[in-house]
């Protein structure tokens, strides 16, 4: 004779429920946790490295990569450390710059000076430095995506919803105004954040800030 087959009671899923319940919450949490950990990594490289520049000034008065005594301030017996900086007050050269321009020389000053980690030779694998994220960091004039000042630095590789959270820790809460802009890269180079280019959180995007 064939036992009749037993369900599970009201009770026994309502149990399991519950678990699957506080299981996916517990990884949603942590997810949200490990989220928020890279947020304040990427707050923390915008908001040091100008302390580096300022640092760097305060010594030589001059600007990292614009330094137009570099040479004598940073090289002593080595005379061809570096290349000095033509002095315009600007950090000339891309942020996200490949060749020997005065954006990547900025890390090789701070470098060279002590102030800053890591190679000092430009074509050393891995020389540009990186966010939280892998994305690349780095110095330029002001004005890319709009950013008041003379000079700005840049973050890339930044998904849309840590940028918002990125822009409320350290601006206005909007990345299409204040001292902190956002913009997504193209075929054409960076187009900033507006209605016809929407900020959207699963994208990737670069932020540039007043330095």
């Amino acid at each position: 004779m064939l036992r009749p087959q037993r369900g599970f009671t009201l009770v026994e899923l309502s149990i399991v429920l519950l678990i699957v319940g506080l299981l996916l919450g517990g990884v949603l949490k942590g997810q949200a946790l490990i989220d928020s950990a890279k947020v304040k990594n990427l707050a923390q490289d915008l908001r040091s490295i100008p302390a580096l520049a300022h640092a760097y000034q305060d010594k030589y008065r001059a600007l990292p990569g614009d330094d137009i005594g570099a040479v004598l301030h940073l090289c002593g017996s080595a005379a061809a450390c570096t290349r000095a900086g033509d002095g315009n007050g600007m950090v000339d050269g891309d942020w996200d710059a490949s060749g020997d321009a005065e954006s990547l020389r900025f890390w090789q000053h701070l470098r060279l000076a002590g102030i800053a980690t890591g190679s000092t030779e430009l074509t050393a694998p891995g020389f540009a430095p990186t966010n939280a994220l892998g994305g690349r960091l780095g110095v330029q004039r002001g004005g890319v995506l709009g950013v008041p000042g003379s000079l700005a630095v840049c973050s890339d590789g930044i998904p849309g919803s840590m940028v918002r959270e990125l822009d409320i820790a350290l601006d206005d809460g909007n990345p299409t105004t204040g001292a902190l802009r956002a913009g997504t890269r193209g075929a054409s180079g960076l187009t900033r954040i507006s209605a016809a280019n929407p900020l959207l959180d699963a994208n990737s995007h670069t932020v540039c800030a007043s330095l």
